[in-house]
């Protein structure tokens, strides 16, 4: 009898601490699903110029949640480009999400179920995965449950809006919302940054190292995919031998 009150006890307290990190995970997300509106509505116009309708761009966007990998997606079926051709470069296009994935498996608390991993997968996006990586301590997935139930409707709702009603914007908004990722990506980067200086550090690190590749002529050549994986590698592998991080208990 005792044992089964524990139980029940125990599962109250799970239950309310995942809505605890799901509320927490919403509240972190509203911002992303903001700037992903705007961003998106670009992507959305690029989707109608290349023949899709306003259903088709709004399923691609929930069906991947990637900019980037969109946008190449756009071109390739601009291009007349085959099924391998349009695969392949997904995938080049979209390897960096398999070095977060990994990332965050580590990061998520040990006595979660495995499935959680699972489902997390569908919500890996840069922003997403730098607000999880910044929480302290281990994640629950319910926090980054939370940031995607608010984040993916932005992304899928400024898409539609995009194809249906994008074109009818004057040039200067366009290229105004076309910024709102940029503002994003400081909302993210700039908290934790002024908590460590180890992350200010790898951040200005990150942005000298990404512009040098840019000029570089053998690397400039490459897709932006490939740079960010090798870019993570380098100066992640570097800060982890210079400035490791012990493991929690």
């Amino acid at each position: 009898m005792k044992d089964s009150e524990a139980l029940k006890q125990s599962l109250a307290g799970e239950k309310k601490d995942g809505r605890t990190w799901f509320f927490r995970g919403m509240k972190a997300g509203v911002p992303i699903g903001l700037g992903y509106f705007a961003v998106s509505f670009t992507l959305g116009i690029a989707a109608q110029k290349a023949g899709m309708n306003a259903f088709q761009s709004g399923f691609m966007s929930a069906a991947m949640l990637a900019s980037a990998g969109q946008f190449a997606g756009i071109q390739a079926l601009v291009s007349g480009a085959g099924y391998v051709e349009m695969i392949v470069t997904e995938i080049v296009v979209n390897l960096r999400y398999l070095l977060m994935s990994g990332a965050l498996s580590q990061k998520v608390r040990r006595d979660r179920p495995f499935f959680h991993r699972l489902i997390m997968a569908y919500g890996v996006t840069d922003e997403i995965f730098a607000v999880s990586m910044g929480v302290e301590g281990k994640l629950d997935p319910c926090y980054m449950y939370g940031a995607t139930v608010v984040a993916a409707p932005g992304w899928v709702a400024g898409t539609v809006m995009g194809a249906l009603l994008g074109m009818a914007l004057p040039p200067r908004m366009m290229s105004a919302m076309g910024v709102a990722l940029y503002g994003m990506f400081l909302a993210v980067v700039v908290p934790p940054s002024k908590k460590s200086r180890i992350i200010a550090g790898v951040v200005l690190v990150s942005m000298a190292a990404s512009a040098a590749f840019s000029w570089i002529p053998f690397l400039g050549n490459l897709s932006s995919g490939v740079q960010i994986i090798l870019l993570t590698i380098i100066v992640s592998g570097a800060a982890a031998v210079l400035f490791p991080v012990k493991e929690e208990e």
